[in-house]
């Protein structure tokens, strides 16, 4: 059984017990927050819509992105970098 998940703005493909990683959600570690369920299926019988419970693990920052600019034969040249706000969500229940 699995089911495509809508949760800050993003879909997942999720299995209970998943653990994933979503744009940060407001909340503190331990806390459940509800996700909206666009689809499920069991043994190839599809269901639409649904309710899934996620419980929050932590709050961490993503790997560093690196954007490089460059104009050639110009001597510009711009270096811009982030790390993304995350939260490790674990799904506790799908239906």
């Amino acid at each position: 059984m699995f089911g495509i998940l809508d949760i800050a703005g993003q879909q997942f493909k999720a299995k209970q017990n998943d653990t994933l990683f979503v744009h940060r959600l407001q909340g503190n570690v331990g806390d459940v927050v509800d996700a909206k369920v666009l689809m499920t299926s069991v043994d190839g019988t599809i269901s639409m819509n649904g309710s899934a419970k996620a419980e929050i693990l932590k709050h961490l920052q993503g790997d560093k992105v690196i954007t490089f600019h460059k104009k050639r034969r110009k001597g510009y040249t711009k270096k811009i970098g982030h790390r993304d706000a995350l939260t490790q969500v674990k799904i506790t229940s799908l239906a």
